[in-house]
């Protein structure tokens, strides 16, 4: 029986390996894209955390040319799609692809679908909304997809709340077209956030591939300021002074604009990128980038997710981003080539009370209540999201994000035809206070992700210690690559003996806090422990109040054992 395994898995890397190499011109694909390759092609549900650059959506294409069936890739950008398909390979054992989505004319969706059902098209990229339409689910059910993937995976989690609700009503998805084996890919995801992705997304003991979080070629630097007006000349010199292309961050519309046009006035060809740009405009910019046209985009956080260009030099953040999880995804899109690269985070201590009103966005109490009312209104005929948009005349993100809360809430749950109905014994007030509670948890888990920002931009000690410990991934600094290291450690603060406590808590321990409950050990440093709750978000913690107290923070599971691949 071992022999014949073995035997099979030499099989399946072999015709991946080939695969690779005659439709895709890859000699050598790396050793964790070829195992999760593998798991893919047994029908396994599969999660891949790996950096951006390393060649995530390889894990997917391959295969693609091995599988029985279509793959249906939901991707959260129509540029990210349209970049995707671009990159795929000519010639006839080449997956063909389409994308699913608004752009396209009532013919051009024709003929997409008509495609699909001749199995002339491999891969179908849509964007999660799509996937809401009960005449798309059908069809994708017709096509029996051989397998599901979820490109940028990180929305279920980190922004799915409030950023895309429709990111969380995927897993109803996956069960109407037929439930086939599921890929999540993402490049940042801590332990605790890899379970909710897994979680969210109905995956079936899916095997866990994980790799390094370093990109040591990345330098990272951190100024504070007190003066708005002297950290906006800051930014611009910068800009204007390093190597291009390069990419400046924004916190605001309005800021994208100014940047960008004080960069022009000096004679770099800058564009200013947000979401309030029409979709061609937005296009344009976004090609002229990876053309060479434009020398930097300042934009919010609308630009530059799944960008495809190896030589960005640097990235710069004009104000404190909302989390570290979307600071490591846009600093990740600079040195993707190896070559060195910078990235600058242009700090004021106020930035912290802007991010912290941003993060705590989320449908109020009286959304909440005009959805559960609606929703009870249609015991007898449950209604799905277009019904209850219609009933309630609130706009579809709107109801889509207060049925995420109240089903996480277990106030109402989502049947296999996407029809929303009450939990049983839970009357609508009950229904709202619940879900009240559950944004409130959300909240405060934003909160902490904001603060842990800040916690990154004031540390004194290595910065890249800092951010990959937020991952869960343990450093020994100093780096000799940020700007509180250099290669002889000096700059580096003088490192605290570890606390005799520290291997009671060790990275990767699930605990349980009397007061903050469930979470996950993510980083030691000296004398402190930062911890991701479940419901509290992020926690620093001083050993010296916890030690001794069996009552205070107790370990629930050994590191390890989650079974993920590193």
């Amino acid at each position: 029986m071992a022999a014949r395994s073995q035997g099979a898995r030499q099989d399946r890397a072999a015709r991946l390996r080939a695969t690779a190499a005659d439709v895709f011109g890859w000699d050598t694909l790396l050793p964790e894209q070829l195992t999760a390759m593998q798991w893919v092609l047994q029908g396994e549900d599969t999660l891949v955390v790996m950096p951006t650059g390393s060649g995530k959506s390889a894990v997917y294409q391959v295969p693609a040319a091995l599988l029985p069936g279509p793959v249906v890739v939901v991707s959260p950008l129509l540029a990210l799609q349209r970049d995707q398909i671009a990159g795929l390979p000519e010639g006839d054992r080449a997956p063909r692809a389409v994308a699913l989505n608004s752009d396209l004319g009532a013919a051009d969706t024709k003929a997409a679908w008509e495609a699909v059902r001749r199995g002339e098209t491999r891969l179908l990229y849509l964007a999660p909304e799509q996937l809401a339409k009960d005449e798309v689910v059908e069809r994708l059910a017709e096509a029996a997809p051989a397998l599901f993937v979820v490109d940028e995976a990180q929305c279920v989690s980190s922004w799915g709340h409030d950023f895309r609700p429709d990111y969380l009503r995927l897993e109803q998805a996956v069960r109407r077209i037929g439930g086939p084996p599921v890929l999540a890919l993402t490049a940042t995801a801590a332990p605790p956030v890899r379970r909710e992705i897994a979680e969210r997304l109905g995956m079936r003991d899916p095997r866990v591939m994980v790799t390094g979080f370093d990109r040591p070629n990345i330098r990272l630097e951190v100024r504070r300021f007190q003066d708005d007006d002297d950290r906006r000349r800051a930014v611009v010199e910068r800009a204007a002074a390093e190597a291009k292309p390069g990419i400046v961050y924004a916190a605001t519309r309005k800021d994208t604009e100014y940047y960008a046009g004080e960069l022009a006035a000096l004679g770099l060809a800058a564009e200013a990128y947000h979401a309030g740009l029409r979709a061609a405009e937005r296009a344009r910019i976004h090609d002229a980038f990876l053309s060479g046209a434009a020398d930097v985009v300042v934009a919010t956080s609308a630009f530059g997710m799944g960008i495809d260009k190896e030589d960005v030099r640097f990235v710069l953040h004009a104000a404190l981003p909302g989390s570290l999880d979307a600071y490591y995804q846009e600093i990740g899109r600079c040195g993707r080539d190896g070559e060195p690269s910078l990235t600058v985070l242009h700090y004021r201590p106020q930035d912290t009370g802007m991010q912290t009103f941003f993060a705590g966005r989320a449908p109020g109490r009286d959304t909440l209540s005009d959805v559960a009312d609606a929703v009870h209104e249609h015991r007898e005929d449950p209604a799905d999201l277009d019904e209850l948009r219609e009933d309630t005349g609130l706009s579809r993100n709107r109801v889509t994000a207060a049925v995420n809360l109240l089903e996480e809430a277990d106030a109402v749950a989502t049947g296999e035809e996407g029809e929303v109905r009450p939990a049983p014994g839970v009357p609508p007030g009950q229904a709202v206070e619940r879900a009240a509670r559950t944004a409130q948890a959300h909240r405060e888990t934003d909160r902490s992700r904001v603060e842990m920002a800040r916690a990154y931009a004031e540390t004194t000690g290595c910065r890249r210690q800092f951010l990959l410990g937020y991952f869960g991934e343990e450093y020994d600094g100093p780096c000799g690559n940020c700007d509180l290291c250099d290669e002889d450690g000096s700059g580096h603060e003088e490192e605290r003996p570890a606390h005799p406590a520290v291997g009671a808590y060790p990275v990767g321990a699930e605990v349980r806090h009397a007061r903050w409950g469930d979470g996950t050990v993510l980083s030691q440093d000296g004398d402190r422990i930062t911890v991701l709750f479940d419901q509290a978000g992020y926690r620093t913690l001083a050993l010296d109040a916890v030690a001794g107290r069996d009552d205070l923070l107790t370990v629930v599971r050994a590191p390890g054992d989650d079974g993920t691949a590193t």
